[in-house]
Parts: C-alpha cells; sequence; structure tokens
C-alpha cells in the first residue's frame, strides 16, 4: 500500500537552518507548509518553512 506521507524538512527563514523534520500528508497540503516553531540559534519562535530534506 501507497503511503500519502511525504518526510519533510523545516528551515528557518531567519538564520536558514533546517530544525525540524516533519512528515505531511500530500493530499491535503500541496502547497510548501509554513509553521511557527522555535528555534534555537535565534532563541525565540520564527516561521519555518518547507525545504528539500
Amino acid at each position: 500500500m501507497a503511503s500519502n506521507r511525504d518526510i519533510i524538512a523545516l528551515q528557518c527563514t531567519k538564520c536558514k537552518r533546517k530544525n525540524y523534520t516533519i512528515t505531511k500528508n500530500k493530499r491535503k497540503h500541496q502547497g510548501k507548509m509554513e509553521l511557527k516553531k522555535y528555534c534555537p540559534w535565534d532563541r525565540e519562535r520564527t516561521i519555518h518553512r518547507e525545504a528539500k530534506p
């Protein structure tokens, strides 16, 4: 059975580091995901965008 989920990396928009890896459902989220997550290098919550793993 084929899975509808992909493993993606989340990249900080401020420091450009890849801090998180998550899975996303290809059918529900077809565009790039953006989440507000904590960046340990900036020591604050910043927007993280989907990047290539």
